[in-house]
């Protein structure tokens, strides 16, 4: 899933401070399951406004929304009836979905109320880590289901390098060595032969130094 983080609300205060009708907008994805941006934290950032701008002595209204997705048009189309009424929207979608509702709402200002932060999964309550940088060639296949690209901090592609000791990373002593779960995960398959395989330099084209990505599935197009 998107992990994202709440942003300060210091920082969202001062982005929609000068306004005076704001919609806070949420999203049922994955910002909902990392605790950022569902429904639950709409009524919390909601409120955390409206007793900021009463202490100002202002009267601001400040509304909420939850969508099942920001990141859909069809779900989007839900606010179309009412996104002229407010001067700003506060978006806590991942920010994928920000941008979709800023190019959806061009004529009013959207901002964000988190950071997004990786591709990742719960491990316990209160704790996500990164699993993917999404780069576009996945080689999970040859090791063992664990992804060097995002868990090794210098991404090589064969490792592990030279500074990684007693399973602990180099860069971050807390870290386990990314090539080293992937040696224990090939011996528990018995396909410790992949690791003997040498990866050519990656392409790069397919991540993100090749510009903006699509995917075009002209089987489910209309």
């Amino acid at each position: 899933m998107i992990v994202a983080d709440k942003k300060p609300v210091e920082e969202i205060i001062d982005y929609v401070k000068d306004h005076d009708k704001i919609l806070v907008l949420g999203c049922n994805e994955c910002v909902t399951v990392c605790e950022a941006g569902g429904k639950k934290e709409v009524g919390i950032l909601a409120s955390t406004l409206r007793m900021y701008f009463a202490n100002q002595g202002r009267e601001v209204v400040v509304d909420e929304r939850t969508l099942e997705r920001q990141c859909d048009h069809e779900y989007l189309e839900e606010i179309r009836d009412i996104s002229d009424q407010y001067e700003a929207i506060v978006s806590i979608a991942c920010g994928v979905g920000i941008q979709f509702t800023a190019e959806k709402y061009h004529s009013t200002p959207v901002y964000p109320g988190v950071n997004t932060c990786f591709l990742g999964v719960t491990e316990q309550r209160g704790l996500w880590t990164e699993r993917c940088q999404a780069c576009g060639s996945c080689i999970l296949a040859h090791t063992g289901g664990i992804c060097p690209v995002s868990r090794c901090a210098k991404r090589i592609l064969n490792g592990p390098c030279g500074g990684s000791a007693k399973g602990s990373c180099e860069i971050n002593k807390e870290l386990d060595c990314a090539w080293q779960l992937i040696i224990d995960r090939l011996k528990s398959i018995n396909r410790l032969d992949l690791y003997e395989k040498m990866f050519p330099i990656k392409d790069w084209s397919s991540d993100r130094a090749g510009g903006p990505r699509q995917v075009v599935r002209e089987d489910v197009q209309i």
